[in-house]
């Protein structure tokens, strides 16, 4: 009797198939290291610009912030002289 022989080439070729996925995945993830290994194209000073100029300790506040404690505390002093008034 004879035997059904499409079993074993469905599995060879699922085996194929995964060898050239596992082939794929490996020479992605050489890319990636080689790509994160690699300097960054506007990284020629060395600095991280993000962390430019600034200095151990504290910092500065921001003008920002100043600006809003400034209305912050102008607010606050109209309401104090409205209740003065009002008494």
């Amino acid at each position: 009797m004879a035997r059904n022989t499409r079993a074993t080439s469905n599995k060879r070729a699922r085996e194929k198939a995964q060898q050239e996925r596992n082939k794929e995945k490996h020479a992605r993830r050489l890319e990636n290291r080689e790509r994160k290994g690699a300097p960054v194209a506007g990284d020629a000073g060395g600095e991280d610009p993000d962390i430019a100029g600034i200095r151990p300790g504290p910092q500065p506040r921001p003008d920002w912030l100043e600006e809003l404690d400034a209305e912050a505390k102008a607010k606050k002093d109209e309401e104090a002289d409205e209740a003065e008034a009002s008494q």
